[in-house]
């Protein structure tokens, strides 16, 4: 049975409970806002309480008027900070107005171009957590009148669920596919201040620094990636105000958690994987690194500790005591060598290291994807259509040129680095800098086409052309080089190309009603051939 810790349940009050933690809010929220009680020192109230643990209720604290009693800010002070309200509500507040946020902005910006949401959602490593995630919470959400949402680490928003009628609300203030909801973008709000703090919260009513949202409540918890230790996102469960109980919270951190265990079994899936080819090795392999840099085996005193920084380039590992040690690639992870060290030559030298190779399919209708050693990542039509320039162009890109030839003058470098960062930690070891480049030998369907065109190959051609090459792109540089293979493809084919090389492109997408393709094919074949039969249904319809 999963365990529920107690303190993902921030505060156990009762609606009555709410309803006079609402009046504390609205006199400590204008305070906040005007700068009256920054955030200098715990609350007194709280002190003490552990790191990680949760606050006690405002109840528990004291903090409820009594009976005739008047709230502070009605007998005429500020509430000091935490008094009435969360600490972590109020260090959200100052974050989010440090961070420019106007109390009085609109719903939540678009931060993601909707025709690339289905390619993000593929290449997110919470796709294949998704049933667990939405089917766990989609129920009680619906009946409950609230919505399930899925996050990326920036707070955008990839999947929804629950209530239709909630969710239309939601869309008036941009709780849907593809806006973003960091604290940096939207103050105070479930999603944003559980990725700041990193730990599950119920952003209740007024405790949001944007007006516009103190009719909702929110609870959240972020999902972090056992393996790498970073961020994936946020799973979230929101509704108005007065429906939202309290005990939200702790089920959205189990269900969290439950993800959580889920990568962390599929982790070690990997890692067993990884060490039955370890165990082949004869000899001194070396220690055994996972492709995050998570120690696996081959080093019994710990003297690289749980996980090393992997370089962003080269073969060599700087360890915390000084040494040099060689990094050498390994099915889906690494080997650290020590390095050997000569009498007659003082300087370090190891074995020349040839990393595995980077295979990409970027023909047809397929989601692209990239592999290297047996490790196989679908990619976002973005990072694709960088992978397929820097392969295009093996010396190597600038930002500014990687931003124009994928955007032509439109386009922003600051976003490229921003898409290569993300790349190199998916595929680590194969993007060099200064400028962008490949540094492992590349495979790509795509360059192979050219190839076998060199070689006047019509058989092997056929059969390697599996479609358009990444027909959805837009780049200016992509259009031209698909448009080129594609002519070359077909006029090959039309030329050289046996009834069967032929066949095989009429099943592609631009082949399947290519007039000239079909006649040939209707011509060639013996009339009781299914395929000239099929030919000439097509002639027919089109």
């Amino acid at each position: 049975m999963l365990a529920i810790r107690v303190d993902y349940l921030e505060w156990p009050m009762s609606y009555a409970d709410l309803d006079a933690y609402s009046r504390r809010l609205r006199a400590a929220h204008d305070d906040a806002l005007s700068g009256a009680g920054g955030p200098g020192g715990p609350d007194p109230a709280t002190r003490g309480t552990a790191p990680g643990h949760a606050e006690p209720a405002p109840a528990a604290r004291g903090t409820a008027p009594r009976p005739g009693e008047a709230d502070p800010a009605a007998r005429g002070r500020s509430p000091r900070p935490g008094e009435g309200t969360r600490w972590l509500i109020t260090t959200s507040w100052h974050r989010s107005v440090q961070a420019g946020v106007d109390p009085e902005n609109g719903p939540a910006p678009l931060s993601l171009d909707l025709s690339h949401l289905g390619d993000v959602r593929d290449a997110h490593p919470l796709r294949p957590l998704l049933p667990l995630l939405t089917e766990t919470l989609a129920r009680m959400a619906d009946e409950s009148r609230h919505i399930v949402v899925v996050t990326d680490r920036d707070g955008r928003v990839l999947w929804r669920d629950g209530n239709l009628g909630v969710m239309r609300i939601a869309d008036r203030i941009g709780l849907s596919e593809g806006h973003g909801w960091s604290e940096e973008r939207m103050g105070t709000n479930g999603i944003g201040t559980a990725l700041a703090v990193l730990r599950p919260v119920n952003v209740y009513s007024a405790e949001h620094l944007l007006r516009l949202l103190h009719v909702w409540s929110c609870s959240a918890a972020p999902i972090v990636d056992p393996d790498s230790g970073e961020v994936l996102g946020c799973v979230d469960v929101s509704g108005t105000a007065p429906s939202l109980h309290p005990a939200t919270a702790a089920l959205v951190g189990a269900v969290a958690r439950l993800a959580e265990s889920q990568l962390a079994l599929r982790m070690y899936e990997r890692d067993e994987r990884l060490l039955r080819r370890y165990e082949e090795l004869r000899g001194r392999p070396g220690i055994l690194l996972s492709a995050t840099g998570r120690v696996i085996a081959g080093d019994p005193g710990g003297a690289l500790g749980p996980r090393v920084r992997l370089p962003a380039d080269g073969d060599r590992l700087l360890l915390r005591d000084g040494r040099t040690v060689a990094l050498e690639p390994f099915c889906d992870g690494y080997l650290v060598r020590a390095t050997t060290t000569t009498a007659t030559a003082p300087t370090t030298t190891t074995a020349t290291i040839v990393p595995p190779a980077l295979r990409l399919c970027f023909l047809g209708e397929g989601v692209p994807t990239a592999a290297v050693g047996e490790r196989r990542l679908p990619l976002s039509l973005r990072h694709a259509e960088i992978l397929a320039l820097l392969a295009l162009h093996p010396r190597g890109l600038s930002a500014e040129q990687l931003s124009f030839h994928l955007y032509g003058d439109a386009g922003n470098p600051v976003t490229i680095r921003a898409e290569i960062h993300r790349l190199r930690a998916q595929l680590r070891g194969t993007i060099g800098a200064k400028p962008y480049r490949l540094t492992s030998p590349v495979e790509a369907d795509f360059l192979e086409l050219r190839r076998l065109l060199a070689a006047n190959a019509p058989a092997a051609l056929a059969r390697t052309y599996k479609g358009p090459l990444l027909p959805r792109s837009e780049s200016p540089e992509i259009r031209r080089e698909r448009d080129e293979l594609e002519v070359q493809v077909r006029a090959c084919l039309l030329l050289h190309g046996s009834p069967d090389d032929l066949w095989t492109y009429a099943q592609t997408a631009n082949g399947r009603d290519d007039l000239q393709i079909l006649e040939r094919l209707a011509e060639s074949l013996p009339f009781a051939d299914h395929r000239a039969a099929a030919a000439r249904a097509r002639l027919y319809t089109c």
